[in-house]
C-alpha cells in the first residue's frame, strides 16, 4: 500500500473477497472506523443499507484514518435484499440466535468458510446490524449462516467497528503465512549446539582453573545446572561471542589481580 495525503492506495485483493454490509448504521464515526478495520484485514468491499443520516458523511471520512478508498468505493442500498442480491452466501452476526434452525459459526470458522466460498469463485457477504439493536429477524432471514463471537458472557457487547475488526482479522489470518511463533535475532542467528558446547568447554575450563568447581562430588551437578541454564533459551551467536569475551576477561583479571589462596579461603 502506498501512502497518500487522502489515504492509503487501497484496492480489492484479486478474486472474490468478503463483502461487509452495514444495515442501518447510525453514526458516521462508526462507518469510518469500520472502513479502517476492513483495511487492516485486507477487506475492501463495503455496502451500506439505509444509513440513518444519509450518505456520504464527511465525519466518516475523517475517522477512516487512511482507509478513505473503501468509503469512496462503497455502495448504497435501500434494503438488505438489494445489498445481497448478487451474493451466493450471506452470513449475519448475531449475539444470541434464537428460534432459528441454521448453521452458527464462530468468527474463525466463518473466516475459513469465506475462503472456501471465495476460492470457488462465489460471492459472500456478512451483515452487521445497527449499533443499538443489532439485526432484526427480517434481516436475519436473508442469511444462510449466523456468526457468533463467544466472548465473556458477563460482558459480550461490541461496538460496530470491533465486530468488523474481529472478522477481518480472522479472515486475514486464515491465509497469513507468518509463523505463529518465531525468534527474532536481528543481524545474528541462533547458536548451534556445537557452538554452545564450545562455549561450555571454555566456561568450565575457567571455572575449574579458578576453583569454583573444586567440590568433586558436586561438580557434575553444577556443570549440568550451568548447561541447563544456557540451554533454556535460544541463545544467539552474538550472545555466545559476548559470553566468551566475558569469561576471557574474568580469567585475565583473575590472573592480573589474583589473591593468595589463604586470603581467598578466609574470605569464603
Amino acid at each position: 500500500m502506498t501512502g497518500r495525503e487522502d489515504g492509503a492506495d487501497l484496492a480489492p485483493l484479486p478474486g472474490e473477497t468478503p463483502i461487509v454490509v452495514l444495515v442501518n448504521p447510525q453514526l458516521a464515526d462508526n462507518i469510518g472506523m469500520v472502513a479502517r478495520a476492513m483495511a487492516n484485514g485486507g477487506l475492501f468491499h463495503l455496502r451500506l443499507v439505509a444509513p440513518r443520516d444519509g450518505w456520504p458523511q464527511a465525519r466518516a471520512f475523517r475517522t477512516a484514518s487512511g482507509s478513505q478508498r473503501i468509503l469512496e468505493a462503497c455502495t448504497l442500498h435501500d434494503t438488505v435484499a438489494d445489498a445481497v442480491a448478487d451474493c451466493h452466501r450471506v452470513f449475519a452476526t448475531c449475539p444470541r440466535p434464537r428460534y432459528v434452525i441454521t448453521r452458527v459459526f464462530n468468527a474463525r470458522a466463518a473466516a475459513e468458510e469465506f475462503h472456501v466460498v471465495n476460492n470457488n469463485g462465489l460471492r459472500a457477504a456478512v451483515l452487521f446490524g445497527p449499533e443499538r439493536a443489532g439485526l432484526t429477524a427480517d434481516d436475519l432471514a436473508h442469511a444462510d449462516t449466523l456468526v457468533r463471537y463467544p466472548l465473556n458472557p458477563k460482558h459480550n457487547s461490541l461496538n460496530l467497528a470491533q465486530a468488523v475488526m474481529i472478522l477481518s482479522y480472522e479472515w486475514w489470518m486464515a491465509a497469513e503465512a507468518t509463523p505463529p511463533r518465531q525468534f527474532q535475532t536481528h543481524r545474528t542467528a541462533p547458536a548451534t549446539k556445537g557452538q554452545l558446547d564450545n562455549f561450555m568447554g571454555h566456561l568450565i575450563e575457567e571455572l575449574d582453573a579458578c576453583g569454583f568447581l573444586r567440590n568433586a562430588p558436586k561438580r557434575p551437578g553444577m556443570v549440568r545446572n550451568l548447561r541447563h541454564w544456557f540451554e533454556r533459551g535460544e541463545i544467539t551467536e552474538q550472545e555466545l561471542n559476548t559470553m566468551h569475551g566475558v569469561v576471557s576477561e574474568l580469567s585475565r583479571g583473575r590472573m592480573r589481580h589474583g589473591r593468595p589462596e589463604a586470603k581467598a579461603e578466609e574470605d569464603e
